[in-house]
C-alpha cells in the first residue's frame, strides 16, 4: 500500500484546481476500478430514491446492480461538502488493495468532472445501528452466539488494520453505524473516511480531532494526539452496545443510566455487570461468557491509553485463549460532557462548519488546538450520523 498525503488548503482551492488535484491522487492509486458516472446512474436507476439505503453528512448511499451482475453498494459525496473530498480520497488510498473477511470491500470509485463516487460491495443486512440497536422491526433474531461472531469478527478486522499490515491503519471512526452486515450477520468494518496511515516509528500522530461523540476516546478529543488506542476505546464502547442492545447513549433514561460507560462502571463496582446484557436476549445467554465481555470491555475504556490491551490481546479475551485479568481493570475514561462533574468542568458550545451542515464541538475550556495539514483546528468534528 503506498502512502500519500493529502492536503486540501481551506482558501487556495479553486474548483479546478482542486479537480486536478484529485485526479492526480485517483491516478497513482492501485488495485481501484475507475467507474463512469454514466455506468453507475444506470445501476441505480438514475438515482432513484427508492434504492436508496442510507445517508450521512457527506452524502447517500444506494443500491445497484453494476453491469455484469454484480450488486454494490455505491455511496456518492454530496458536492457541496469540502470535508468530504478529504475522505474521499482517504478513504481510496486505505482501502484499496486490502483484503480481509472482517472489511468492506472496495470495488472501485468514480471521479468523473464533480463526481466522487465510491463502489462496495453490497451487504444485505444493513448495519448494526439499523438492526440490533436502532431497528427491532428489522426482524433480524441477534441470538447471544450472532453478538460473540460479530464482536469477534470486528476485533479481527480491527486487529488486522493495526497489527497485520504495513503501515499500520487508526480507522478513527469504530462505531455501530460502521459495522455492516452480509447476510449471515458476519461483520464488515466500513467507512475509512477519516482512517489514518500509522508508521511504526511512530507513538502518535497529532491531527485534527473528529470522530463520533460517545465513541471518541477522551486523550485523542482532548489532545489531538492519535494512537491504536483510540480505535481500542471505540470498540469497547461497540463491545458493550452489542452486548447491552442498546446505544452508548439514551436520554431518556435516568441521569444514571444515560451512559453506558458509567453505568457498566457502577455495575461493576457492585458486582452486579450481568444487568448491563439486554434483556431482549430474555435470559438465554451464556452468563459467564458475558461477563467477561462486559469486563473486556471496561478493559478496552480504561481512563490511560496505556492501560487498554492490543487487538490482538482483545481478540485472545474474546475467543477464550487469553484470561482476562479483572484485577486490572480501572475506571473509564469519560468525555467532558458524560463525566459527573460535566455542568463546572467544561464550556461546550456549538458552531456550524462552512458548508459542511454538521455541528462542531468546541471545548473552550481546555483551550485545546489540533493540526491537520497547515491548517489549526479548536473544534471537535463530530460525525453523529
Amino acid at each position: 500500500m503506498r502512502c500519500f498525503t493529502i492536503c486540501c488548503s481551506r482558501d487556495a482551492s479553486s474548483p479546478t484546481r482542486q479537480r486536478v488535484n484529485i485526479d492526480a491522487e485517483i491516478s497513482d492509486v492501485e488495485n481501484a476500478k475507475l467507474y463512469s458516472y454514466k455506468e453507475l446512474k444506470i445501476a441505480t436507476d438514475n438515482f432513484n430514491p427508492a434504492n436508496k439505503i442510507g445517508e450521512g453528512g457527506f452524502g447517500s448511499v444506494y443500491k445497484g446492480r453494476l453491469k455484469d451482475g454484480t450488486l454494490a453498494a455505491i455511496k456518492v459525496l454530496s458536492a457541496e461538502s469540502q470535508q468530504g473530498v478529504r475522505e474521499f480520497l482517504t478513504e481510496i488510498v486505505v482501502i484499496s488493495g486490502i483484503e480481509h473477511e472482517n472489511l468492506v470491500k472496495l470495488y472501485g470509485c468514480c471521479a468523473e468532472e464533480d463526481h466522487r463516487i465510491l463502489v462496495y460491495g453490497y451487504l444485505e443486512n444493513n448495519s448494526l445501528s439499523k438492526t440490533l440497536l436502532g431497528g427491532r422491526y428489522s426482524g433480524i433474531q441477534f441470538s447471544w452466539k450472532t453478538r460473540t461472531k460479530i464482536c469477534i469478527g470486528v476485533a479481527r478486522g480491527i486487529m488486522f488494520l493495526h497489527e497485520e499490515i504495513q503501515p499500520h491503519i487508526v480507522h478513527r471512526d469504530i462505531k455501530a453505524s460502521n459495522i455492516l452486515l452480509d447476510k449471515d450477520l458476519n461483520p464488515k468494518i466500513s467507512d475509512f473516511g477519516l482512517a489514518k496511515l500509522f508508521p511504526d516509528n511512530q507513538t502518535h500522530i497529532s491531527t485534527r480531532v473528529a470522530g463520533t461523540i460517545g465513541y471518541m476516546a477522551p486523550e485523542y478529543a482532548s489532545r489531538g494526539q492519535l494512537t491504536r488506542k483510540a480505535d481500542i476505546y471505540s470498540f469497547g464502547v461497540l463491545l458493550m452496545e452489542i452486548v447491552g442492545g442498546r446505544f452508548n447513549t439514551n436520554k431518556r433514561l435516568p441521569s444514571e443510566d444515560k451512559h453506558i460507560l458509567r453505568r457498566a462502571w457502577r455495575l461493576h463496582e457492585q458486582g452486579d455487570l450481568v444487568h448491563l446484557v439486554d434483556t431482549a436476549l430474555e435470559g438465554d445467554f451464556d452468563v459467564d461468557e458475558a461477563h467477561k465481555y462486559l469486563k473486556i470491555g471496561l478493559l478496552c475504556t480504561q481512563e490511560k491509553p496505556n492501560n487498554r490491551p492490543s487487538m490482538s490481546s482483545v481478540v485472545r479475551m474474546l475467543t477464550g485463549e487469553m484470561v482476562v485479568d479483572e484485577k486490572t481493570i480501572s475506571r473509564p475514561g469519560l468525555m467532558p460532557q458524560f463525566a459527573p462533574m460535566e455542568s463546572s468542568q467544561s464550556n461546550i458550545s456549538y458552531t456550524s462548519s462552512p458548508g459542511s451542515g454538521k455541528k462542531d464541538m468546541l471545548l473552550s475550556s481546555q483551550n485545546t488546538t489540533m493540526t491537520y495539514a497547515t491548517m489549526s483546528y479548536t473544534s471537535i468534528y463530530d460525525r453523529s450520523n
